[in-house]
């Protein structure tokens, strides 16, 4: 099967089993805003120099 073959039927196929773009993105803006809380907590108690 050559790759042309490969494109032309993942082009025309009509089912697409990805997952959610949004999904993603939430999952991805709750790990930044997780790790944001965290290096906060971290550094809470320090002095700024």
């Amino acid at each position: 099967m050559s790759l042309n073959e490969i494109v032309l039927a993942a082009a025309e196929s009509e089912t697409w089993a990805g997952v959610n773009p949004y999904v993603v993105g939430v999952v991805v803006l709750a790990l930044f805003l997780g790790m944001m809380a965290i290096l906060v907590a971290f550094g809470a108690g320090r002095e700024h120099s």
